[in-house]
């Protein structure tokens, strides 16, 4: 379902933040469609399809003016009827969720579903995704998809940037970015907090959302040698 801007030319957007989605993210994912009860599918890959997860999602769009569904991964051919490319290209919005990161971008190439997101964002279909579900749009990051240590990730490099997830809420997370980005393991990118996101039309930075006033976006970049933490400006608190 294509998204036009005034110039009738398809605008790519994605909506990035930093944790698990909540009410308040897919109410806005909604708002970013511009339709009235937009088709938006759930991508639980990350989770390994977990039911709990799908759950979640079903129970967070209650009583929202959407109509949900869910694309499985680990499926049988005689028990579905559409591909993946079928389902997902019928969509108004994606929504991947969290999980193993490095896990989900096998599988998404094992069965050709990073073909399938890339036609869906220069179609226009809103992207959207927190924790593994954000960290797929950029070109890399930090993830726990492996024991013990965090490790490198590549995503899908639709945002040419690297991104940090759960910034302030693992401990980890932050020092780690600061040093692959120093050490030009990483590119400059953004980090997000986990009620807080980002959005990007046609790979640029937008705007900033939050759930409050008191989780934020950054821009991390090399200065002088040194790292740059820039604050972003809050553009609007979703409710």
């Amino acid at each position: 379902m294509e998204q036009v801007n005034e110039n009738n030319q398809v605008t790519r957007t994605i909506f990035a933040y930093g944790g698990g989605f909540t009410k308040q993210f897919i109410r806005y994912v909604i708002a970013l469609t511009k339709k009235k009860n937009p088709n938006i599918c759930f991508l639980p890959t990350a989770a390994g399809d977990n039911a709990q997860a799908i759950n979640s999602w079903y129970a967070a769009c209650r009583y929202l003016p959407l109509r949900p569904y869910v694309q499985l991964v680990f499926i049988s051919s005689s028990t579905t009827t559409k591909t993946f490319e079928e389902n997902l290209l019928s969509m108004d919005a994606i929504v991947v969720g969290g999980g193993n990161t490095l896990n989900m971008m096998a599988i998404w190439k094992a069965q050709g579903i990073d073909t399938v997101l890339k036609i869906a964002y220069e179609k226009g279909i809103i992207l959207a995704g927190g924790s593994a579900g954000s960290l797929c749009w950029f070109q890399g990051g930090t993830t726990d998809s492996r024991p013990r240590y965090l490790s490198i990730v590549n995503g899908l490099g639709f945002i040419q940037s690297s991104h940090c997830p759960h910034y302030h809420s693992e401990p980890t997370r932050k020092p780690l970015y600061f040093d692959n980005i120093l050490k030009g393991k990483l590119s400059a990118g953004y980090a997000i907090d986990d009620l807080a996101g980002i959005v990007f039309e046609n790979e640029k930075y937008v705007r900033s959302v939050a759930i409050n006033n008191k989780n934020n976006t950054y821009y991390i970049s090399v200065i002088d040698g040194e790292i740059d933490e820039s604050l972003l400006p809050l553009a609007e608190i979703i409710k």
